[in-house]
């Protein structure tokens, strides 16, 4: 009889060492788990501010090529007016001189 108990506690012995192995499996698993998410997470987010600093650089571009643009509209026009301004002198002088030439 008592070598019956005996075994018998030595199995529910053996059977608490494997649940309490299963129950460290299971918590590893769930660590891993957990890693396995935040990795992802850190990695989503990762992209994430990749996507935006690329988006800010791309609207940055735009803004100066606008910038250059605009620059470059403005200096034709400054052109366009000094050329208009020195052909309005030189008909103001042509005239001038016409009027000189005809008082002559």
């Amino acid at each position: 009889m008592m070598k019956g108990r005996r075994n018998q506690s030595w199995l529910n012995g053996d059977e608490e060492e494997e649940e309490k192995e299963k129950e460290e499996e299971e918590e590893e698993e769930e660590e891993e788990e957990e890693e396995e998410e935040e990795e992802k997470e850190e990695e989503e987010e990762k992209e994430e501010e990749e996507e935006e600093e690329e988006e800010e650089e791309e609207k940055e571009e735009e803004e100066e090529e606008e910038e250059e643009e605009e620059e470059e509209e403005e200096e034709e026009e400054e052109e366009e007016e000094e050329k208009e301004e020195e052909k309005e002198e030189e008909e103001e002088e042509e005239e001038e001189e016409k009027e000189d030439d005809n008082e002559e």
